[in-house]
C-alpha cells in the first residue's frame, strides 16, 4: 500500500519571534522545514511528500526537490485538507500528517507510526504526563488536577487516507487541536503508540534553544569505507552504480557484478558495524545469482533507517581505464540518491585510472572505493 506524507508549514509562527516565521528559522545548519522534510525522506524514501506552505512562501518550492508543494489555509485543519485533496486520485492508502515545527522527529518514531497503521485506521504518538498538574489563577496556584490517562500529543499522526479525507471534509477546515481531534469527531478510533522526547514542537524561543542543544549532544556521526573488485568477462556492457554502460566486455560476478554499488554497500554496512555484503547476500546462495545490486543497496539503506540513522553523503570512486565514467556519472548519482533518501548532490560518483599500472591498468577488471557518512538523529 502506498504511503504519503503531509508536512504542514503554513502557520505564522509568531510566538517564536524573530525576523521570519519559525518554520524558516535555522536550526543548526539547516532550516526547520528542511530538517522535517529530510527526516521523512530518510525514514520513508519511497513515500510521496506533500508540503503545505503559506501562499506567500510558495516561491520557495524549488528548495524541496521531490516534494509536491501546495498552499495552505487560514487554519491548520484547512491546510491539512489542502494537502489531503492534493493526493486525491493517487494510489495513496496511508497518510502521515506532521507539523514541520517538529524537525527532530526520529526515524524509529516515524516507522513506529507507519507500521502500526497497517493494523489500525488511525494511530498517533504521545508521551505520558509525568509531572504533577496545577490549576492557576493569575500568578497563584489554586489547586491540582489528576494526570491519570493524560498524554502529550505529537506528530506524525497516521491515518487510512480515505477515512481522514472524509473526516476533514466533514470538519470543513475549522479550528481543531490536531488531526486526532478531527478523526475522533468523525467517530474514528485512534490507536496510541509511544512518542519520543526528541520530537518536541518549536513554539517559543526556549524551544529552539533546547532543540539546538539536543542536536549538538545527540548527533552521532559514523563513517564507513568499502572496496570491491570484479574481473572482466564476456559481455557487451557493464553495470556500474545501477547504470548500464556499453562496453566490449562485461564484469564477472555472482550477482550483476556492480562493483560500485558493492563497495558502497560495504561502506554503509561498515559504518553500521554490520559486516559486509557477503554476510547479508552470500554468493553461495543461488537466490542472488544475477541479482540487481540495487536490491543490496535498498537493504543497506533499510538498516540505516531501522537503526535510527540517515545517510548524510556518499562518495564512490571507480578505478578503471575503460569504459569512460564521466558521461554517466550524473545518471549514477541520480540512481543512488532516492534509494538512500538524499538529494543527488549528496552523492558523488567519479572515476580515476591507475596510470596503466596493475590489473586495472592492464584492463583486467574494475575496482571501486566508497565512503559513506551516517548521522543520527
Amino acid at each position: 500500500m502506498s504511503t504519503a506524507i503531509i508536512i504542514v508549514a503554513a502557520g505564522s509562527g509568531i510566538r517564536m519571534g524573530g525576523p521570519v516565521a519559525k518554520q524558516w528559522q535555522v536550526l543548526g545548519s539547516k532550516g526547520v522545514v528542511h530538517r522535517s522534510v529530510e527526516a521523512f525522506q530518510a525514514a520513508l524514501p519511497e513515500a510521496r511528500i506533500v508540503l503545505v506552505l503559506r501562499a506567500e512562501d510558495l516561491s520557495r518550492a524549488d528548495e524541496f526537490p521531490g516534494c509536491q508543494v501546495v498552499a495552505g489555509g487560514a487554519e491548520r485543519a484547512g491546510s491539512v485538507l489542502a494537502g489531503l485533496e492534493a493526493l486525491e486520485g493517487s494510489d495513496c492508502a496511508h497518510v502521515l500528517i506532521h507539523d514541520a515545527a517538529r524537525p527532530l522527529v526520529p526515524a524509529e518514531m516515524i516507522l513506529r507510526v507507519s507500521d502500526t497503521l497497517d493494523r489500525h485506521v488511525a494511530v498517533a504518538p504521545g508521551l505520558a504526563l509525568s509531572d504533577a498538574l496545577w490549576r492557576t489563577q493569575g500568578d497563584r496556584i489554586t489547586g491540582t488536577a489528576d494526570r491519570t490517562g493524560l498524554w502529550r500529543a505529537q506528530t506524525p499522526q497516521g491515518f487510512r487516507y480515505e477515512a481522514i479525507l472524509e473526516a476533514h471534509r466533514a470538519h470543513r477546515g475549522g479550528p481543531a487541536a490536531d488531526d486526532v481531534a478531527v478523526a475522533l469527531a468523525a467517530g474514528i478510533e485512534v490507536a496510541l503508540v509511544n512518542g519520543d522526547e526528541r520530537a518536541l514542537k518549536l513554539t517559543h524561543p526556549e524551544d529552539m534553544e533546547r532543540a539546538s542543544a539536543m542536536l549538538e549532544v545527540a548527533m552521532d556521526v559514523r563513517v564507513g569505507q568499502g572496496f570491491d573488485v570484479h574481473a572482466f568477462g564476456p559481455g557487451d556492457h557493464v553495470t556500474l552504480c545501477g547504470v548500464t554502460v556499453p562496453h566490449g566486455r562485461g564484469l564477472a560476478g555472482h550477482s550483476d557484478a556492480d562493483v560500485g554499488l558493492h563497495a558502497l554497500c560495504d561502506a554503509i554496512y561498515g559504518a553500521l558495524g554490520a559486516g559486509d555484503i557477503g554476510r547479508h547476500f552470500p554468493p553461495s546462495e543461488a537466490e542472488w545469482k544475477g541479482a540487481d545490486s540495487m536490491r543490496f543497496l535498498d537493504h543497506a539503506a533499510g538498516l540505516v533507517r531501522e537503526r535510527g540513522y540517515r545517510v548524510s553523503q556518499a562518495d564512490v570512486t571507480l578505478i578503471c581505464e575503460a569504459p569512460k565514467i564521466g558521461p554517466h556519472a550524473q545518471a549514477m548519482q541520480d540512481r543512488i540518491a532516492p534509494v538512500l533518501g538524499v538529494a543527488a548532490d549528496r552523492i558523488s560518483v567519479k572515476a580515476t585510472t591507475s596510470e596503466r599500472l596493475g590489473f586495472t591498468g592492464r584492463e583486467e577488471g574494475i575496482a571501486a572505493m566508497a565512503v559513506a557518512t551516517l548521522v543520527a538523529p
